[in-house]
């Protein structure tokens, strides 16, 4: 069966995104510096990115998708990608909202799922096939999947920036196994790839 892997970006305080997300800034103030490592040094940091986006499937939550805010988006949204988005694979959006699947350029078609985590992964897994299974964010969606031990592999990209406050990653998640198994970086991001376990 395939691994299923988790790929965030995060500051030094534990945060994903900076504070006051709004359609606007869905990262919140400052969180887009938390991703300069993947523009400004693309070729050093290659080999992460291409794993970013390596799986046959992924999931995220539905402010991912739609931006923040519980209610149903416009029935014209088509996601913050443009119409190519980056997956090239089923993306399945995990959503209280009903709604037929979005087939974009490039390979990727966004699914809606509204009947839990669980479902949202046995579909994911099914598409997937022989490949991984990503959970691409974002943090309270990640920390729905660490909490139930759903995740095999969690990989950080740990940014040197303070945030101070936004949508932090790990509250709640409970005891946590963590086991470092690669650890690498450059002048903006440091790399660390985590085993997940039980908590002890």
């Amino acid at each position: 069966m395939s691994h299923v892997t988790c790929d965030l970006t995060v500051s030094l305080d534990g945060f994903v995104a900076g504070p006051h997300q709004s359609l606007q800034q869905p990262l919140g103030e400052r969180g887009e510096t938390l991703h300069r490592w993947q523009f400004e040094e693309r070729e050093a940091n290659a080999a992460q990115v291409e794993g970013i986006l390596a799986a046959g499937a992924f999931i995220m939550g539905r402010n991912m998708f739609a931006g923040p805010g519980p209610g149903p988006w416009d029935a014209d949204w088509r996601g913050w990608w443009d119409e190519e988005p980056p997956y090239r694979a089923p993306v399945y959006v995990l959503t209280h909202h009903v709604r037929e699947p979005l087939k974009m350029q490039g390979g990727t078609t966004f699914h809606f799922v509204n009947d839990g985590i669980e479902a949202a992964l046995s579909q994911a897994q099914a598409a997937a096939g022989a490949k991984d299974v990503a959970i691409a964010g974002g943090a309270a969606t990640a920390r729905q999947f660490l909490s139930a031990g759903l995740i095999d592999e969690l990989r950080l990209h740990i940014a040197p920036i303070i945030l101070g406050g936004g949508e932090r990653l790990l509250d709640g998640v409970g005891n946590l196994h963590l086991e470092p198994t690669v650890v690498g970086g450059t002048g903006l991001v440091t790399h660390v790839t985590y085993r997940v376990g039980a908590g002890a």
